[in-house]
């Protein structure tokens, strides 16, 4: 008879949340564009995000495993600066 092998239990992978923290210099325009760019968000989820942020100081954008927080948390922040502003996206572990 056919013997299937147990298959190892696979961990889920940690999930990481970006953030979208506000500051007082970066044109809303500009978040949006880098919202949608980025995370692939439609005009009305980039302008909640980003009013979110505003209202609140920051704002859960998406949430990813590690690898592509970081990468599309840099990649974001680095999109702000070649605009020439100081947005900045963050990473943090989901509770």
């Amino acid at each position: 008879p056919l013997r299937t092998k147990p298959k190892p239990k696979l961990e889920k992978p940690k999930l990481y949340k970006v953030l979208l923290l506000n500051d007082d210099f970066t044109p809303r325009e500009v978040v949006v564009q880098i919202l949608k760019a980025e995370f692939r968000l439609t005009e009305d989820e980039a302008y909640h995000v980003m009013i979110t942020a505003h209202q609140k100081g920051l704002c859960v954008v998406a949430v990813y495993t590690k690898d592509v927080a970081e990468t599309k948390a840099t990649r974001a922040t680095d999109m702000a600066k070649d605009f020439g502003f100081p947005l900045m996206f963050e990473v943090e572990p989901e509770e």
